[in-house]
């Protein structure tokens, strides 16, 4: 296992004035053993990123250390890490044995420890009866634990999952993610964890990095982020449904700074019999709970409401009061938290 600190890391493609940036100087320091998941809407970077802590990305700038060791020119094999992607990349005509085996094999890993070791990634993973079966004859979430058994077997310092959920159906997803908390809670190694699913990035991190256009706009705990957003990006990401920002804030005095934009999560109003007057748009039922679309003013807002609470008839008026104490304010300019 090993720490991973990244120091002014970034990546650009092309030379000169006309050189593209995708990654701007992202910092992170990562402890010994700890999930860590990389999140952002599509086209964020954070695939680049983590695919220049795997050496399959050269740097553009900045270091990358695992375990103390700068790895910036090493080649990935070098690194000590090992890969989940998002497609499974199983050779077809090979045994579950043999995909899980091969990469210890081509280093000359002895028939012995190849076996014991195999034998253990498939226990952990709930593998054993599947040992001799051909890829064909698994389901998607089969293949994608034999995909993590072949990393497994590596013994790394360093796990790096590139989406690797990704062409599951929801339920094996759900699955899966907690077959991952398992795996990290038995063998504790150091992971990296690219998704744009922020509700995996929630129930897998210990911490998350929010990456926005190639530049972390948050590093912290699923909590901190959820109720501390850093930045109005961060708040309308995280969170489904997302947060409510409003830059007109209603006639009522909160305490908020003049020009700023008011933000407020969907469950933190409270429906009441006075407050923000909203004109009811829409309903969509979630089984225990359902989400009110409304507007208020010119602007749209969400309401969460429980199962017990009578929904209100499309184009009427519903009234809410929002919590004091989970307000948020931020600069209407910068969109950084104030």
């Amino acid at each position: 296992m090993a720490a991973i600190t990244l120091k002014n890391v970034i990546k650009r493609y092309g030379k000169g004035p006309s050189a593209n940036q995708v990654i701007h100087g992202v910092d992170a320091d990562i402890a010994d053993g700890e999930f860590i998941v990389i999140v952002g809407p599509s086209g964020c970077g954070k695939s680049t990123l983590l695919r220049m802590v795997a050496g399959l990305e050269e740097i553009s700038g900045g270091e990358i250390s695992i375990g103390g060791r700068v790895v910036n020119d090493l080649e990935p094999s070098e690194r000590d890490i090992a890969m989940v992607f998002q497609n499974y990349a199983l050779y077809p005509h090979m045994s579950v044995f043999d995909n899980m085996a091969y990469g210890l094999k081509i280093a000359k890993v002895p028939v012995d420890d190849i076996k014991f070791r195999v034998d253990k990634a498939a226990k952990i993973l709930e593998l054993g009866a599947l040992l001799q079966r051909k890829p064909r004859e698994l389901s998607g979430g089969q293949r994608q634990r034999v995909a993590m058994g072949r990393a497994i077997v590596r013994q790394p310092q360093v796990f790096l999952f590139d989406e690797p959920l990704s062409n599951l159906d929801a339920k094996l997803r759900a699955q899966t993610r907690l077959e991952i908390q398992k795996l990290h809670r038995e063998l504790g190694i150091t992971s990296l964890f690219v998704t744009h699913d922020q509700v995996e990035a929630m129930t897998l991190a210990q911490r998350m990095l929010v990456l926005n256009a190639g530049r972390v706009e948050q590093f912290g705990t699923p909590e901190e982020v959820y109720t501390q957003p850093a930045t109005t990006f961060v708040a309308s990401f995280m969170g489904s449904p997302p947060m409510n920002l409003l830059q007109h804030a209603p006639n009522a005095d909160f305490g908020g700074p003049t020009g700023a934009t008011l933000g407020i999560r969907p469950e933190h109003l409270d429906i009441s019999d006075s407050g923000w007057a909203l004109t009811v748009e829409a309903l969509e039922m979630l089984g225990a709970e359902r989400l009110v679309y409304c507007r208020l003013g010119d602007e749209p807002l969400i309401v969460r409401m429980g199962e017990n609470q009578t929904p209100p008839e499309v184009g009427t008026t519903l009234h809410v009061a929002p919590r004091a104490d989970r307000l948020h304010w931020f600069d209407a300019g910068t969109g950084k938290r104030l």
